[in-house]
C-alpha cells in the first residue's frame, strides 16, 4: 500500500492469550481459525534485525519483555504496527484492541513508533458477562488505544444521553449566568414561552444576550459500556472474537470523515467493513483467512441488501509511490549495502571484500518483495545459494544448525 493513504486505522489482532480459537461448526463463520500461542519459531528473525537496525526505542521495548513469548508476540506486532504508521495519513488515527495481557507492552511499542505525545486514549471497552469462581475481580473489559499520527488529526466529538441538567435546560430554554464581570444570558430556543416571557427584563438589565445550540448530550468519556454479542445475536456469524458492531460504529464516527478510508488489518469476521459500509465510508481489509473474505460478501449482502462493488483480491498488490526503482543489482546499491553491513555478509556474519558479495531481496520478489534498498542485503555466495528465494530465516536455521 502506498504511503500515508488511510485515514483510519482499527486493528482487533491477537491478544497473545495462550489459546487457540476456531468457529463453531455449522455456524457462519465455520472454517476460520487461529492459534494465539507464540514462540520464536513463529516470527522472521530479519524482523528483529531490521528493528536492531532502524528502530533502537522500538527494539529496548521488544527486549523488555518478560519471556521468549511475549517478545516473539512484540516482534510480529512491531513490524505490522511500523507498516501501519506509513499508511497512516497525517490527519489520520489508530485504534489497537488489546486486552490486559499485552496492554502494557502494546502502549509502550506504540509510543516508539507513533510517538508518546500522539497518545489520545486508553479506552475501556466495559461489558458484562458470566460470573466465574475464580480468585481475582471479574474481567469485564478489553482496553482500545488510540494514537494519532500528528496533532491535526480528525475527531468528532460524540456525546450519550443528556444529563438531568441538560433536560432541565433544554425545558427551560436558557440558562443565565456571567462572564467578565457582566452579567448574560445564555438563549436555546427563543420560541420558548419562558424566554419570550424574561425577554424583556433582560434588555432592561442590560444583559448581554447569545444565542447557542441545545445541549447534545454528555460528551463521552474513556470507558464505553457497549454489551458483548450473546449467542443469540443477531448479527452473530460464530466467528470466536467478533467484536459488536456498536463498538465499530463509535470509532469510525468519532475519526472518520465521510469521504474517508478505514482500514482493518486483522478484519476477520468483517465487523469493521460492514459497520463502514452501513456508514457510507469506503474501507480496505486485509486477513490471513481466506474465510474472511467470504464473510465480507455474506454480511455486506445481509445488512445492506444487496452486493456491493466489493473488490476481493488475493495477489500483492504494488507500491505506486516509489518513483523508478533502479533494479535491484545496480552498482550503486552495492555500494550503499556494503557501507552500511561494514563489509560483512547479512547471513555468516563473516567480512569479505565488495567483489565476493552479492545483492539479495531479503523478501523474494516472487512473494511480493520489491527491488527498493530497504528490501535488499548483501550476502556472500555461499549464503545466497542456500537462502534460495526463501525467508532469511531459513537461511539463518540452516547457518545455526
Amino acid at each position: 500500500m502506498n504511503s500515508e493513504t488511510i485515514d483510519l486505522i482499527y486493528l482487533d489482532p491477537p491478544f497473545n492469550s495462550n489459546a487457540n480459537y476456531a468457529a463453531p461448526i455449522g455456524s457462519e463463520a465455520a472454517g476460520a481459525e487461529f492459534k494465539d500461542t507464540w514462540t520464536l519459531d513463529d516470527i522472521d528473525i530479519t524482523w528483529l534485525d531490521l528493528i536492531e537496525i532502524d528502530q533502537p526505542a522500538l527494539n529496548k521495548v521488544i527486549h523488555a519483555a518478560m519471556t521468549d513469548s511475549d517478545k516473539s508476540y512484540l516482534i510480529y506486532m512491531a513490524v505490522r504496527l511500523l507498516e501501519m504508521h506509513r499508511v497512516l495519513k497525517p490527519t489520520g488515527s489508530i485504534y489497537l484492541h488489546c486486552d490486559p495481557t499485552m496492554s502494557h507492552y502494546l502502549k509502550l511499542v506504540m509510543d516508539a513508533i507513533f510517538g508518546k505525545n500522539n497518545f489520545r486514549n486508553e479506552i475501556i471497552w466495559h461489558y458484562e458477562k458470566w460470573t466465574n469462581a475464580a480468585k481475582y475481580f471479574q474481567r469485564n473489559h478489553d482496553i482500545v488505544l488510540m494514537y494519532s499520527a500528528s496533532d491535526n488529526y480528525v475527531f468528532n466529538k460524540q456525546y450519550g444521553e443528556m444529563t438531568d441538567r441538560q433536560r432541565q435546560l433544554v425545558r427551560t430554554g436558557y440558562n443565565t449566568g456571567s462572564s467578565g464581570g457582566r452579567q448574560i444570558v445564555r438563549i436555546y430556543d427563543r420560541e420558548n414561552q419562558n424566554v419570550i416571557r424574561r425577554m424583556p427584563h433582560w434588555i432592561s438589565e442590560g444583559r448581554n444576550i447569545y444565542d447557542v445550540p441545545k445541549p447534545q448530550g454528555k460528551a463521552l468519556a474513556d470507558v464505553w459500556k457497549i454489551a458483548i454479542l450473546n449467542g443469540q445475536a443477531k448479527e452473530r456469524t460464530g466467528y470466536p472474537t467478533q467484536k459488536p458492531l456498536a463498538l465499530l460504529d463509535r470509532v469510525i464516527n468519532a475519526s472518520l470523515s465521510k469521504k474517508g478510508v478505514v482500514l482493518d488489518p486483522f478484519c476477520g469476521c468483517a465487523t469493521t467493513l460492514v459497520a463502514a459500509d452501513r456508514l457510507q465510508r469506503d474501507w480496505i481489509g486485509i486477513d490471513i483467512s481466506p474465510k474472511a473474505a467470504e464473510l465480507v460478501v455474506e454480511r455486506i449482502k445481509a445488512h445492506q441488501g444487496f452486493f456491493q462493488d466489493i473488490i476481493h483480491r488475493e495477489d500483492v498488490p504494488e507500491r505506486t509511490d516509489l518513483g523508478d526503482i533502479p533494479r535491484y543489482n545496480v552498482p550503486e546499491n552495492k555500494e550503499q549495502l556494503y557501507g552500511k553491513q561494514e563489509g560483512y555478509c547479512n547471513g555468516c556474519k563473516e567480512h569479505f571484500q565488495s567483489r565476493l558479495l552479492e545483492i539479495d531481496h531479503i523478501i523474494a520478489t516472487s512473494v511480493g518483495g520489491t527491488d527498493h534498498i530497504s528490501n535488499l542485503q548483501l550476502l556472500c555466495g555461499h549464503c545466497n545459494r542456500v537462502k534460495g528465494n526463501r525467508g532469511q530465516e531459513y537461511l539463518l536455521s540452516k547457518l545455526n544448525a
